[in-house]
């Protein structure tokens, strides 16, 4: 069942038509299993830097921790969703001073491993990229665009035709046994730096040809590492069981992933 509160109490539509009208602030989503969350810091790290760059102010962690805690069943999994909006903005009011309140929505997790995704290739920038904005009309855009076109999303590269980042997930990709990450401007994800910790890899840039690439995956923290199995209709190693070359690769990013250790809300 879906669940949401304001500050810890049941939300009413009134206090939502600033995100409606305005949508003006920012989010993290988080899976909790159990009461746990991988990378619990980096989700706070991030609420704390986007809300100085979007309202100017600091959010108190101790208190988003205990909303959060308040939402989530002991045992089983769900997907949170953290957002920082101030109910009282406007259009016409969006640069007076701001109070930002917290709401926490929850949803079921889903199990199993997704399927490869099957993307294409577009010229786009998110607005103000390394903030995580409820403003998701540009990406929703792009990633319906590829849907109508016959696949499943769409992977962004810059003006000079270096990938940098999917709709709603960062993109990482193996070539020769080891993993690269692009270089560019994006959304470093909480699942990616946490791979990254565990994993390592060098970024460099990655053109939209993915020359010398042997597989590329997404990540994302609701889904962890899925395969991508196509690129513009190039076929790359998404195999499930993982016996082998760059299937085994992602395997390996899979497990890695799933044993990093949550942290308590």
């Amino acid at each position: 069942m879906n669940r949401a509160e304001l500050d810890g109490r049941p939300v009413v539509a009134a206090e939502l038509q600033a995100l409606a009208l305005t949508n003006y602030g920012h989010f993290t989503t988080m899976v909790v299993e159990d009461g746990r969350v991988r990378g619990l810091g980096l989700h706070l790290a991030r609420l704390e830097r986007d809300c100085l760059a979007v309202f100017g102010v600091r959010p108190d962690a101790g208190r988003v921790r205990e909303l959060v805690r308040r939402q989530v069943p002991a045992r089983g999994a769900v997907v949170v969703r953290v957002t920082l909006f101030d109910p009282a903005i406007d259009l016409g009011s969006v640069g007076g001073p701001a109070s930002p309140r917290v709401l926490v929505t929850v949803r079921p997790a889903g199990s199993g491993v997704p399927g490869a995704l099957r993307v294409r290739t577009v010229a786009y920038r998110r607005d103000l990229p390394e903030v995580k904005s409820v403003a998701l009309f540009g990406v929703l855009r792009q990633r319906r665009l590829a849907q109508r076109a016959g696949f499943d999303d769409a992977l962004f590269v810059d003006g000079e035709g270096g990938v940098t980042e999917g709709a709603t997930w960062n993109v990482g990709f193996l070539r020769g046994g080891e993993v690269v990450w692009p270089q560019g401007e994006y959304l470093k994800g909480t699942a990616m730096t946490l791979l990254q910790e565990v994993c390592g890899g060098g970024e460099e840039r990655v053109g939209r040809e993915l020359a010398g690439v042997d597989a590329v995956f997404a990540t994302n923290a609701t889904t962890g590492v899925r395969a991508v199995g196509t690129v513009d209709g190039r076929e790359f190693d998404a195999g499930a069981t993982g016996a082998t070359g760059a299937a085994a690769g992602l395997a390996r990013l899979r497990a890695a992933y799933l044993e990093v250790p949550g942290d308590p809300v």
